[in-house]
């Protein structure tokens, strides 16, 4: 789409702006020189003077009144003689500079203020322009090997850490003893801790691609995301395409795991669909663990997302952010006095009814906000919480299963 579409209507609208300013100036111009103030006021004295003589002569005010108020009035118009003389109006020299001023200043500021929080020359990229750039640049990404290589090449890639010559060693006798045995579970897990130990990613995350190979099916979650964070400090914080596929094993597994969804919106990030990370981090920010190492970055980062995105959104409290107390918590609680309980519990438990109240959540944590309010002897409060969640998920059975057992854990019947 060509600039002159917003060229255009700008400078139509300036020209209105300037030619209404104009306008009024000349009509008051008009105004004014045709009866000034002064003159007006005048011309109302002389009125009054002749109404003041009717009066008198029809006989509705007696003669001493009417000498009153005629050298009352009198008196006026003399003082109003008196300032017309002193008065200065502007001459149409003057109306011509101040329409001039106004002609320059409008285009001009607007000008002004557009190269300054605009974007100049920047050419029109509409919604449908922007993702197919994002989907071109997410299919050109380099892969996992590339983006290895320029890690490694890049003057910004970190000095190996210094490591004790019999921890070198003992890593070259353990690789040695895989050459033999390269399906030894055990062997593939220390050799894949190890390597990421000191500093060779790569190495390390191609151990795990073996040690998951041999396990299978029985691969744990937990073996897989240090997979993908292998693979991702291997290329220096870059997402490749083999890592992406890594994260969505992942969630398709543990949909909450709060690593995978983090990258992920990393690599959204990377490829230009900010949109797609602020959803992503959003549901992060409101119910991951507040002390994560990446939650700091996530958070830093959610208002320009926002803005991005074109969501009105306001970052929760750390203290509110949380998943809420978990049943451990809430069992400690138990065994507290009623002020330690509040102490313990209490912010979670708003933080978490806040955000359920505010933006929803998934039928565990209304279950686990039933358990904790029932836990503090807020039974009247768990009972309106578990009729706004039957309504909620009135057409989820399984998630309506949830929270009546969590319901009926705290002796509450419909």
């Amino acid at each position: 789409m060509s600039i002159w579409l917003f060229l255009v209507p700008a400078l139509a609208l300036s020209a209105i702006v300037v030619a209404l300013s104009v306008l009024g100036l000349r009509r008051g111009a008009r105004i004014e020189a045709a009866e000034p103030g002064q003159r007006r006021e005048m011309r109302i004295y002389r009125d009054q003077l002749k109404e003041i003589e009717r009066d008198r002569a029809r006989g509705l005010i007696a003669p001493e009144e009417a000498e009153r108020l005629r050298a009352e009035t009198a008196r006026r118009l003399l003082d109003a003689d008196k300032r017309t003389e002193a008065e200065v109006h502007e001459s149409p020299a003057s109306m011509r500079l101040l329409a001039m001023i106004l002609v320059l200043a409008v285009p001009l500021g607007a000008a002004a203020l557009y190269w300054v929080w605009g974007a100049p020359g920047y050419p029109d990229l509409p919604l449908t322009a922007r993702y197919a750039a994002a989907e071109t640049l997410r299919a050109q990404r380099p892969d996992q090997a590339t983006l290895e290589a320029q890690w490694q090449a890049s003057p910004d890639h970190p000095e190996a850490p210094q490591v004790e010559q019999q921890y070198l060693d003992l890593m070259a006798q353990l690789r040695r003893a895989l050459e033999d045995r390269p399906n030894d579970p055990r062997g593939l897990r220390l050799l894949a801790v190890n390597e990421g130990n000191i500093g060779n990613f790569a190495a390390s995350a191609d151990a795990w691609i073996r040690l998951i190979d041999v396990q299978g099916e029985d691969t744990p979650v937990t073996d897989m995301v240090a997979l993908a964070e292998a693979m991702i400090s291997a290329t220096g914080g870059g997402v490749s395409p083999e890592a992406e596929v890594v994260l969505q094993q992942i969630l398709q597994r543990e949909p909450r795991n709060e690593f995978a969804r983090f990258a992920l919106g990393l690599s959204f990030l990377q490829t230009g669909r900010e949109d797609l990370a602020f959803r992503l981090w959003r549901g992060l920010v409101e119910d991951g663990a507040p002390d994560a190492p990446w939650m700091e970055q996530v958070r830093a980062t959610m208002p320009e997302l926002a803005r991005i995105a074109g969501v009105r959104y306001t970052l929760p409290p750390v203290s509110g952010g949380g998943r809420g107390p978990s049943a451990a918590d809430v069992e400690a609680a138990s065994e507290m006095t009623a002020a330690e309980r509040q102490d313990m519990i209490g912010g979670m438990v708003e933080g978490l009814a806040s955000r359920l109240a505010n933006s929803g959540g998934p039928a565990e944590d209304w279950a686990r906000l039933i358990g904790a309010l029932g836990v503090l002897g807020q039974q009247d409060r768990a009972r309106a919480i578990w009729s706004e969640a039957r309504l909620v998920f009135a057409d989820d059975a399984d998630g309506l299963a949830l929270i009546d057992q969590a319901a009926r854990a705290q002796g509450f019947t419909q």
